[in-house]
C-alpha cells in the first residue's frame, strides 16, 4: 500500500472525528490545550487500535459484526447528541443561562464519542488482514492523522459557536445526529 493512498485512507477515517470535535468544541465553546490533547488522544488511540484488533480478530468476526456495526455507532453517537438536546431544553426552559457545559473529554461522553467514530477502523484492520497487508504501519498513520485532524477540529468549533450564539449545544448535537445519519445512509446504500 502506497503512502498516498494510506494517507487518503486515514484522512477519510479521520472525517468523522473531526466533525465530532468540531461539534464537542463548539458546545463546550472551546477547549482547552488539555482538552483538546485528551479528545485527540482518544480518537487517536482508538483509530490505532481499532485496525489492530479487526487484524488480531480476522475473517471470522466479520460476518457477525457487519450486520450491525453501523447500527451501533450510529446509536450511540444518537445518544450523546439526544443527551446533550435535553441538556440545552432544560436550561432553555429554566431559563438558566448556559453555565458552563460538562466536560464531554472526560468519562462517559469521550468513551461513546471515541468507540462510535471508530468502528470503522475495526473494519480496515479487517480488510488489511484480508488482504494480507502489515496493520502495524497503517494503524499508526490512521491514529496520527486523526489526533492531528481532532485537533484542528476543536479549534474551529469555538468559531462556529460564536455564529451559533446561545444554540450552540443544540447545534453541536445535530452535528453529532448528522453523523450517525450519514453512518446509516453509507452502511445502507
Amino acid at each position: 500500500m502506497s503512502f498516498g493512498v494510506l494517507l487518503a485512507l486515514a484522512l477519510a477515517m479521520a472525517m468523522d472525528t473531526f466533525a465530532v470535535a468540531i461539534g464537542v468544541s463548539l458546545v463546550m465553546k472551546g477547549c482547552t490545550p488539555r482538552q483538546t490533547f485528551r479528545l485527540a488522544g482518544s480518537f487517536g488511540s482508538f483509530q490505532f487500535l481499532m485496525p489492530l484488533l479487526g487484524w488480531t480478530v480476522g475473517r471470522t468476526v466479520v460476518d457477525l459484526v457487519r450486520g450491525f456495526d453501523h447500527w451501533l455507532a450510529a446509536g450511540l453517537l444518537a445518544v450523546v447528541a439526544g443527551k446533550m438536546i435535553v441538556e440545552a431544553l432544560e436550561k432553555k426552559k429554566d431559563g438558566k443561562a448556559a453555565g458552563p457545559c460538562p466536560d464531554k473529554t472526560r468519562g462517559g461522553h469521550l468513551l461513546l464519542l471515541s468507540l462510535a467514530t471508530s468502528i470503522d477502523a475495526l473494519a480496515v484492520g479487517l480488510s488489511l488482514a484480508a488482504l494480507n497487508v502489515s496493520v502495524v504501519y497503517p494503524a499508526a498513520v490512521i491514529g496520527l492523522v486523526t489526533f492531528v485532524v481532532s485537533a484542528v477540529g476543536t479549534k474551529i468549533g469555538p468559531v462556529l459557536g460564536r455564529w451559533a450564539g446561545k444554540s450552540a449545544e443544540l447545534a453541536g448535537a445535530l452535528v453529532l445526529l448528522a453523523i450517525a445519519a450519514k453512518i446509516l445512509v453509507e452502511h445502507l446504500s
